[in-house]
Parts: structure tokens; C-alpha cells; sequence
């Protein structure tokens, strides 16, 4: 069963979008979405959220991305992502598991309950969004699986298609991409599967169909357009740890207080805003320290950063 937290961010943060369904609509699933897949079974409404932040709109978050897939400039996923083939989509979950074997997006999409979560997402070269994600608890799809006793880490990989994702075909980064997370982080019911934005299905620019969110970890660790996931009992392969392990460490949590070597932490700018626009104070854990903190008692997290 899906866990609920408590956030201080709200439906009202999204309406003024006009291309989200409001709340009513996702409470009684009375609305069909234009983009398809996401109105399926199983669609729930949020808790009760409440803030005075307002969201990015669907053009800041569709439009301004890190996905080196498909290059490296901000606005180069929403320029060729369009080359990226989504169905058929399948997921690998093996390792450590009870019921391991190639999981069909539909499959998975099937047994899941969709609902709406509105989270901060910054991002390690200090900006931030705030995005109204659609999806389901990581922890319904590794329980689907069955954890097996003893597994320690949940690894993942993104898709790997250089003749789709030109970005591949580049060596800067040793393909494909992985991501990974302590169990106890990713069974956290903050952690999520997105499948969507807005009410709409997930842009491949921000990682179609199915993308990790984790919104108290700098956003690259939210690895893309994922294919495999892979239960054990050793710390995998990060793929930004393990390139420049002196400005990436395997956790990356958010922290005002630990700067990475070329820029300071302490403040972010939030896009939308203009490159004028006031800098806002970095909040620990990206504002989720209430719900997580208590992972990391008695750790260093200035060591372990």
C-alpha cells in the first residue's frame, strides 16, 4: 500500500497550469487526459498539501533539462528526444529478488496506483524547480518483485540506444547511465516512479516513460528512461560518483552546507525567475528533512555527501 507524507506544497501550486486536470477531476477520474496512458486504473488524488510557492510551468520543465543522452545543452533533450522509440518499454528486475524477469511498462503500469506529487526538484548545478509529478512509490514496484532478504542496494540503468540517444555516441560518460540507492532510500515512500507531468504522460525529455524521482537528492541521482533494476547486497555503480567521485558522492543529498568544489550549495536559483532573479536559500534535504533525516542518523554527511 501507498504511504502518504505530509509536504508543504499544494494542489494550489498547479493551477495555473491550464493544461493539468484540477482537482476535482483527479478525485472522482472523471477527466480523460489528451496524452493517454496516464488516465488508467488505479488513478488517486494527493493528500492535503499546502505552500505559497508556485510551480514551474510546463514549458520550464519540459524545456530546460539535463538528459546528455541527447546533449549537453539545456535545451537540447526537447530537440531530439523526439528520436527516442518508448513502446514497446520494458523493465529488467533482477538480482536479489523473488520473482526476477522482464516487467512490460503496461504490465507494471497495471498493478500500480497512480497519484500526484508535487515536489521540489534541484538540481546540483544550484537551480530548482518545483514540478507536479505523476507516478507511484518505487516500493510497490520492488515489493511486486519480491525483495529478497539481505539485499542492501537497489541498482538502475538507463536506456542504452546511440542510434535514438546521439548523445551515447559520445564517450564522456561511460554508457549506459546508473544510478543506485540504499534500500532503506528507495523503500521510502518519497521516492517515487514518475510517469507523468502535469496529468500528462512523462515528456521523453524528462525521461519516458519511466524515470526514478528521489526529491531530497540532487536531481541527477532521478536517473531517466530506465530499463533495469537491480537488487544487492553491494553499493553499485553511480555513474557521476564514479567520473569525479571529488564532486559526486554516492548519496548526494541536498545540503546548504556542503558545497560542491566549483559553486557554492547555499543558495539556488529557480527557473523561471531570469538570471536576475533573487537567489532563494537551499534548504536541507531540499525541505524534506522532517521525512528523512532520520535515514542518516549518526552519519557524517559531510563525509558521506
Amino acid at each position: 500500500m501507498a504511504h502518504r507524507f505530509k509536504s508543504d506544497l499544494s494542489w494550489s501550486d498547479v493551477t495555473p497550469e491550464t493544461v493539468y486536470l484540477n482537482r476535482r477531476a483527479f478525485m472522482t477520474g472523471a477527466t480523460a487526459l489528451a496524452a493517454g496512458s496516464i488516465a488508467a486504473p488505479g488513478l488517486a488524488a494527493t493528500s492535503a498539501f499546502s505552500t505559497d510557492e508556485e510551480p514551474n510551468a510546463w514549458d520550464e520543465i519540459t524545456q530546460y533539462n539535463n538528459f546528455y543522452e541527447f546533449g549537453t545543452g539545456k535545451s537540447d533533450p526537447a530537440e531530439y528526444a523526439d528520436a527516442l522509440t518508448t513502446t514497446p518499454w520494458a523493465v529488467e528486475i533482477d538480482g536479489m529478488v523473488d520473482k526476477p524477469g522482464s516487467y512490460s511498462f503496461e504490465d507494471i503500469m497495471s498493478a500500480m496506483t497512480i497519484e500526484e506529487r508535487i515536489y521540489r526538484f534541484r538540481c546540483v548545478e544550484a537551480w530548482s524547480m518545483v514540478i507536479p509529478w505523476n507516478g507511484f512509490e518505487l516500493a510497490d514496484l520492488l515489493n511486486m518483485a519480491g525483495v529478497q532478504e539481505g539485499a542492501k542496494y537497489v541498482a538502475f540503468e538507463t536506456l542504452y540506444r546511440p542510434e535514438e540517444m546521439w548523445g551515447q555516441k559520445r564517450n564522456f560518460i561511460p554508457w549506459p547511465y546508473r544510478e543506485g540507492l540504499r534500500l532503506d532510500e528507495a523503500m521510502h515512500p518519497l521516492t517515487i516512479m514518475a510517469t507523468g507531468i502535469y496529468g500528462k504522460d512523462i515528456p521523453n525529455q524528462n525521461g519516458a516513460p519511466l524515470r526514478l524521482v528521489v526529491p531530497w537528492k540532487y536531481g541527477f541521482k532521478s536517473i531517466k528512461s530506465i530499463v533495469k533494476i537491480t537488487l544487492t547486497d553491494e553499493q553499485p555503480v553511480a555513474s557521476w560518483n564514479q567520473i569525479a567521485p571529488h564532486e559526486y558522492g554516492f548519496y548526494s543529498n541536498v545540503n546548504p552546507e556542503v558545497d560542491h568544489p566549483r559553486w557554492s550549495q547555499a543558495s539556488e536559483r529557480r527557473v523561471g525567475g531570469g538570471l536576475l532573479a533573487k537567489r532563494i536559500p537551499t534548504l536541507m534535504f531540499n525541505g524534506y528533512e522532517a521525512e528523512v533525516a532520520s535515514l542518516y542518523e549518526g552519519m557524517d554527511l559531510t563525509e558521506n555527501f
